[in-house]
C-alpha cells in the first residue's frame, strides 16, 4: 500500500497542479506560495517550466457544438457552430524530460474563445475522480509524498499517517493500481472531475461535470513495453496520427441528480446519470511547447464564459490561485533567464 501511495502522491502533484484561494489563502495558514513551495520540493527544480505537467505539446483545432447543450447553458460555445481551440496535451510529473511511459496520468488543457471574445479554459485528466476533497488534504498528501533526502523516496511512516487520516484515498489507489494505461494521447478519455453550475436561458441551474471521450478506440500500454518505449513516444505517436487524420473527442456533459455531491471531486457520480452530447473536439495540429501558443497560457479553470460558473467545490478556487502564483513564478524565471542570457550567464529553457 505504501509504495502505491507514494505513486499516487506523484500522480496527484502532477495531474492537479496546486491549490489556494484567489486571495492567496486556503485557510489555516496555507497559502498559494506555501503550496507551490511544497510541490517544488517533491522533485528537482526546473526553472521556467510548469510545476506540474512540465512535459507536453501544444495542440490546435476546433470545437463543433451539437446544439444540445444550449438547453442547459447560455454559454456561446454551445450556440455557435464552431469555436477555435488552443490546447495542451501533457503527462504527469514535474520533469520536462520525463519518460512518457513512466507517467501514470495523461492530461488535456483547452482554451476555447468564442466569436464574442469570451473564453472557456479547462484542465482535464485521465483519472475519473480526485483522491481527496479539500486543499488542506491535498497539501497533506504533498508533504507526505516528499522524498526523504537520505533515500530519495517518500517516508513510509508519513504515507501511512496520511492514509490513516484520509482513508478516502484508497479509492484512488485502487483506480491507479487497476486501470489500464493508455498508449496514446489520442485514445485517452479526459475528465473534468469538478462540478460547475450551468445556467439556462430560462434561469434554471444544473450542476454538471464534463468529459472528453475519444473516438479513437482505446488501446492499453503493455506493462512489459514501458521500459522499452521511447521517452517521447506520446509526442511521436501524436504527430504520426495527426499526419494521417484529425483526432476527435466527444464532449459529454453529465448532469447531477439532487443527491449527488457537487462540492467533492473525490466522489464519482453514478454512471446512469443523464448525459448530453455537447459537441466534438477536433485536433488537427501539434507543435512543441517551446514555440507553441500554449506555453504562456495559464489554464485557469475559473476563466469561464457567461452561462457556466464555479460550484462551491473548494478545489476550484484553490486551483485558480495557485495556478496564477505558479504561472507568475515561472514567468519571472523565464525573464531572469533571458536577462542572464543577455549577459552571458546562461538561460532558462
Amino acid at each position: 500500500m505504501l509504495p502505491a501511495l507514494a505513486g499516487i502522491g506523484a500522480i496527484v502533484l502532477a495531474a492537479a497542479g496546486a491549490f489556494a484561494w484567489t486571495a492567496g489563502w486556503i485557510g489555516s495558514g496555507l497559502t498559494a506560495q506555501r503550496m507551490t513551495d511544497a510541490i517544488e520540493a517533491t522533485g528537482a527544480p526546473h526553472p521556467g517550466f510548469r510545476r506540474a505537467h512540465a512535459k507536453g505539446v501544444c495542440v490546435y483545432g476546433t470545437f463543433r457544438s451539437s446544439g444540445a447543450a444550449a438547453a442547459l447553458s447560455t454559454a456561446r460555445v454551445f450556440v455557435q457552430a464552431q469555436t477555435p481551440v488552443v490546447g495542451r496535451l501533457s503527462i504527469a510529473g514535474g520533469d520536462p524530460l520525463g519518460a512518457d511511459a513512466k507517467a501514470r496520468v495523461r492530461s488535456m488543457a483547452l482554451l476555447l474563445r468564442t466569436d464574442d471574445g469570451q473564453e472557456w479554459r479547462t484542465a482535464m485528466n485521465s483519472f475519473p475522480f480526485f483522491p481527496v476533497a479539500t486543499p488542506a488534504a491535498f497539501h497533506a498528501q504533498t508533504l507526505a509524498a516528499r522524498p526523504d533526502p537520505s533515500t530519495g523516496k517518500a517516508d513510509p511512516a508519513k504515507l501511512a499517517a496520511f492514509a490513516e487520516k484520509y482513508p478516502e484515498v484508497k479509492k484512488f489507489q485502487a483506480w491507479a493500481a487497476s486501470a489500464p494505461w493508455s498508449d496514446s494521447w489520442g485514445n485517452t478519455e479526459y475528465n473534468g472531475v469538478n462540478a460547475f453550475r450551468f445556467t439556462a436561458a430560462d434561469g434554471s441551474v444544473r450542476h454538471v461535470r464534463w468529459s472528453l471521450r475519444p473516438q479513437l478506440p482505446f488501446a492499453a500500454l503493455d506493462p512489459q513495453q514501458r521500459d522499452q518505449a521511447d521517452g517521447d513516444f506520446l509526442a511521436s505517436d501524436l504527430a504520426a496520427r495527426l499526419a494521417q487524420s484529425p483526432l476527435r473527442w466527444d464532449m459529454r456533459l453529465t448532469i447531477a441528480a439532487p443527491d449527488d455531491p457537487v462540492n467533492d471531486a473525490s466522489r464519482a457520480w453514478p454512471d446512469e446519470r443523464e448525459q448530453v452530447l455537447a459537441g466534438t473536439l477536433e485536433l488537427v495540429r501539434a507543435e512543441p511547447q517551446a514555440t507553441g501558443a500554449c506555453r504562456d497560457i495559464n489554464f485557469d479553470p475559473l476563466i469561464l464564459p457567461a452561462g457556466i460558473a464555479a460550484s462551491d467545490d473548494p478545489l476550484l478556487a484553490a486551483r485558480s490561485a495557485v495556478y496564477a502564483h505558479s504561472f507568475n513564478r515561472r514567468e519571472r524565471e523565464i525573464a531572469h533567464g533571458k536577462a542572464a542570457q543577455a549577459t552571458g550567464e546562461g538561460a532558462v529553457r
